[in-house]
């Protein structure tokens, strides 16, 4: 046992992640390195490697580990793969999809959030990775198309202008479902001819929201 409390407490996370189905080796790496701390303030910072959601800013949440590492894992990240991230919230996810991938960019609709998770990034020295204030259900056309997309927040079916920014071959990830009912997590596949679909879990998130949050 060690006599580090914190030390400890990150040994039990990754037990956790492990416990719930992570087995990429690449994930818990980066799951280890980018410590879920630096993205908890106030009272919350004490349940900084607890598996639980936690609540942030602007209304929103920083997701349990566990989905995170899970959510991921399902990416199949390559090292040259350019991600899109549609809902930065803290920041803790796309910095987890930074240490996996060659470029991120994440999409937030709140201005305060954007800019807190961007000045975290820099802090950290995480300079593959941007945060914007922009409207996540229209995607980032200007740097599409991309290799991967994680949708951080729920959406009735998968966006149109999302799978359209998907490169073929590419992956997406993202809850569908109401936003009051337990949603459905779905890896979307592009292919020559059309999408593919499957679905991995049920999971609870905030809902997909058009524009820009009133800070």
């Amino acid at each position: 046992m060690s006599d580090d409390p914190t030390a400890e407490r990150k040994m039990q996370f990754l037990f956790a992640l492990r416990s719930r189905g992570v087995t990429d080796r690449r994930v818990l790496t980066a799951m280890e390195e980018i410590d879920r701390g630096q993205f908890v303030t106030g009272h919350f910072a004490q349940h900084a490697y607890d598996d639980t959601p936690l609540p942030i800013a602007c209304g929103q949440t920083i997701s349990q580990p566990s989905v995170v590492a899970i959510m991921t894992q399902a990416l199949d990240l390559q090292p040259r793969n350019k991600v899109l991230e549609i809902g930065t919230g803290s920041g803790y996810q796309a910095a987890v999809l930074s240490r996996l991938s060659r470029r991120v960019y994440t999409l937030e609709r709140h201005r305060r959030l954007a800019a807190a998770a961007q000045k975290r990034f820099e802090a950290l020295g995480l300079t593959n990775v941007t945060a914007m204030a922009a409207d996540g259900s229209r995607g980032l056309p200007d740097q599409a198309p991309f290799d991967r997309i994680l949708v951080t927040a729920a959406a009735e079916d998968p966006p149109g202008p999302l799978l359209a920014q998907l490169r073929v071959g590419g992956i997406m990830i993202v809850p569908v479902g109401q936003s009051d009912t337990v949603q459905r997590l779905i890896k979307v596949t592009r292919g020559e001819n059309g999408f593919d679909y499957d679905e991995l879990r049920q999971v609870r998130f905030v809902p997909l929201l058009e524009g820009l949050g009133q800070d």
